[in-house]
């Protein structure tokens, strides 16, 4: 994740929510439900290209109380997702338009399919980005100088977020309030609207998989084994002799379960814990990554700045100045 750019923001920040042709009525949702429920810290509006209403994927349409002239004024700028069938080939000339208000230092999400909309208008070039793992394949085919990563639920890269299929919107909502106000408030958010406050894994475990055998054992268990002994030395023979199963049949369960390594999977709660200690504690770098199950203080400053981009000191500085 590149380093998150200053923006100077108002309070509440506002939060322009676009809507497109053929828009899912649940995506469209998102933003209000999460960014609403953050106790008054964000203004959410809606608004359509043209100001007129716009058609759902159901059998409905939505009116908005807002014109693309709204989006000058956002702070952050969503731009949700519709079906494949109503992906554009190319930008309209309406939507370019509509997207060229948006001001510069305007952080701007796409939630799922939304994600070709940015591309089209050349927002994600040379950029990491996802989308849903549906449309990975012609996603990568029509934008191959975006580095397209289908097996995270989101990316943050700069100022530009973008994310998974549908409900990822909630992830993605949920690590901006986290982001911009910590782990505290997103965690209530997350309570008040009775979703995860973060979801494990990334968009592997979600993509069509033959069923398993009846009676197959499960690594759930293991898994909530592992995370009251973040702090130990946890190695694939030690979760698989918990589990009780071969190194191999583990390993490949796993992945089919969270999709990820048992070996990535423990670093990134190694992390997400690590981070967790950075904003809610004072404790020296060197005993959190003790206390996380890292080697030594220059292992977790390695982990962290792979998974987003910042050292320990640099993320405990802005979370503690946000709390």
């Amino acid at each position: 994740m590149r380093g998150t750019t200053k923006r100077t923001k108002r309070s509440p920040e506002r939060v322009v929510v676009l809507a497109l042709d053929g828009v899912y009525p649940f995506e469209l949702g998102i933003p209000s439900r999460i960014f609403g429920a953050a106790d008054g810290h964000y203004e959410v509006l809606t608004c359509t290209v043209d100001g007129r209403p716009v058609r759902t994927s159901a059998d409905f349409t939505i009116g908005v109380a807002h014109g693309p002239e709204i989006l000058r004024t956002a702070d952050t700028v969503v731009v949700t997702s519709m079906p494949p069938a109503y992906i554009p080939t190319e930008l309209p000339d309406e939507v370019a338009a509509a997207l060229a208000q948006i001001r510069p230092d305007a952080r701007i999400v796409s939630i799922c399919t939304a994600a070709f909309v940015l591309a089209e208008a050349g927002l994600l070039d040379g950029r990491r980005a996802t989308t849903h793992w549906q449309v990975a394949d012609l996603f990568r085919r029509r934008f191959p100088r975006v580095e397209l990563d289908p097996d995270v639920l989101f990316v943050a890269d700069g100022r530009i977020l973008t994310s998974a299929g549908a409900a990822s919107g909630v992830d993605i909502c949920l690590h901006i309030v986290r982001t911009d106000h910590g782990s505290e408030l997103a965690n209530s958010v997350a309570r008040r609207c009775v979703v995860p406050p973060f979801r494990d894994g990334g968009q592997a475990q979600y993509i069509e998989q033959p069923v398993p055998v009846s009676g197959a054992a499960s690594t759930a268990a293991t898994r909530v084994w592992a995370l009251e002994r973040l702090d130990e030395p946890l190695t694939l023979s030690d979760l698989a002799g918990h589990a009780r199963m071969s190194l191999r049949t583990f390993a490949r369960r796993f992945n089919d379960e969270v999709g990820l390594s048992p070996g990535r999977w423990l670093i990134q709660q190694r992390v997400a814990r690590a981070r967790h200690l950075l904003e809610s504690s004072d404790l020296p770098v060197d005993r959190i990554a003790a206390e996380v199950g890292f080697a030594t203080g220059a292992s977790l400053r390695q982990h962290l700045h792979t998974a987003i981009g910042v050292s320990p000191q640099a993320y405990r500085r802005t979370f503690q100045q946000s709390r």
